[in-house]
């Protein structure tokens, strides 16, 4: 299948500058980039879309470009936020550089087996912290009106609030990022930039620098941006103050599948095309099943296991997936002491006295004090239905809780029908 026809079936394209850029992609040869903003030491999910669209280029034969912005990150891209961001410091974009490396080298192919569509990783930093304020000045800046600047919809939003200006360091960042493009076009032969919809305007003055310098024509293509139902920018945890992150110290597999694996009805279409490979006749019958039955949310667990497989590897994704499914069954108990704090860690919990446990508890009581109950009368009521368990094992009306049914000697998970849990450390 050629990059078009996969692409409008993935829903990929959003604005492109020449209608013609599919079919090259398709025939493969074309070296195209996209910008990576190191304000983190890690990509989020939020991200992983364009990594993927890289990684698709690559696969039908073209040459991949991750430039991370080492130069333009000491400025920050205003393009539709609210406020200037804060200004990072070369050893913090250094730090910050290094660990997104690393996760781009594990989704894109930079082998020699690769050939000509070997993947390069850039840093902006080389040229833009190198070249003279008046050397930028004679050579890019004359290119450029500033009412052409100042009609540029990113730009435009901010001068229109009188709460919020636009300091000229920001309003600078279009010139520098179309400065990239056209070093990346005459050093590299790069002949298209990818982005999300919000860099349309940013793209296109690349786009334009280059036919200006160099007298040939460059393409600008961009995605959608990814919107949860409430508006919110996909790839934020439940929350929406904590972003999900692609690192695993930062964001753990486990939890990076759990996301996943809750992700609303009406996004899990979009998602399997944007953030998977699979193919076609999969996500359609996805698509089928997610109508059928959406109970069963064999979509979302096709997605979660996918990106989860793809950034952290088979393993991980395996792990990830069983140690949701313990949540429900008694293999709870094999999880090591670390996944069984990382599963439960949204659950509210108590500690109760180790003597105590250890003497043995009357059921009905523990189930009021942790409140999974709201009195004797409803604990009774919930043993006697069987739908009381510690540690994913039904307890019955005249059992006891000790200590011997304790996960590493101090953990009692207790759970109330399908979704009440409760974590006792035993202390």
């Amino acid at each position: 299948m050629n990059v078009r026809d996969d692409w409008q079936f993935r829903g990929l394209v959003h604005q492109v500058t020449d209608d013609g850029v599919l079919e090259r992609l398709s025939a493969g040869g074309v070296t195209a980039y996209i910008g990576f903003d190191p304000t983190a030491s890690s990509l989020h999910l939020g991200g992983l879309l364009q990594i993927c669209n890289l990684r698709r280029l690559q696969l039908a034969g073209n040459r991949p470009i991750a430039l991370a912005g080492g130069g333009t990150g000491l400025i920050g891209d205003p393009s539709f936020k609210d406020v200037e961001r804060p200004l990072l410091t070369r050893d913090q974009l250094d730090a910050n550089l290094d660990g997104i490396r690393s996760q781009l080298e594990r989704l894109l192919d930079f082998s020699d087996s690769a050939g000509t569509s070997r993947a390069m990783v850039l840093n902006n930093a080389d040229w833009l912290t190198t070249i003279s304020l008046t050397d930028f000045l004679r050579d890019v800046g004359k290119h450029f009106t500033v009412n052409q600047m100042v009609a540029k919809e990113s730009v435009r939003s901010r001068l229109e609030r009188e709460d919020v200006g636009l300091s000229f360091t920001e309003f600078s960042y279009m010139l520098l990022q179309a400065y990239d493009f056209l070093r990346l076009n005459v050093d590299h032969g790069c002949t298209l930039q990818l982005g999300g919809s919000d860099q349309w305007g940013n793209i296109t003055m690349g786009t334009e620098l280059v036919r200006k310098v160099t007298g040939q024509s460059a393409a600008g293509l961009t995605s959608p941006l990814l919107l949860r139902p409430d508006g919110r920018k996909y790839g934020k945890s439940e929350g929406g103050n904590d972003r999900v992150w692609l690192d695993p110290t930062m964001t753990s597999p486990f939890a990076l599948h759990q996301f996943l694996l809750n992700s609303e009805d009406e996004m899990t279409p979009t998602l399997l095309r944007f953030f998977t490979f699979l193919d076609h006749d999969t996500i359609s019958d996805l698509d089928e099943s997610l109508r059928r039955d959406p109970q069963a949310r064999r979509a979302q667990r096709a997605l979660a296991n996918a990106v989860v497989a793809m950034v952290h590897g088979d393993d991980a994704a395996l792990r990830a997936e069983r140690a949701g499914e313990a949540l429900f069954n008694e293999s709870i108990a094999e999880l090591d002491e670390a996944t069984l704090l990382e599963v439960v860690a949204d659950a509210p919990s108590s500690i109760l006295d180790r003597e105590a446990v250890r003497e043995g508890l009357d059921p009905v009581d523990v189930l009021v004090r942790t409140g999974l109950a709201s009195s004797k009368a409803e604990a009774r009521r919930f043993l006697s239905q069987g739908g009381v368990y510690v540690n994913n094992r039904r307890l019955g009306a005249d059992s006891r809780i000790d200590l011997s049914m304790a996960l590493y000697d101090r953990y009692l998970v207790l759970r109330r029908g399908r979704r009440q849990l409760h974590l006792v450390v035993v202390a």
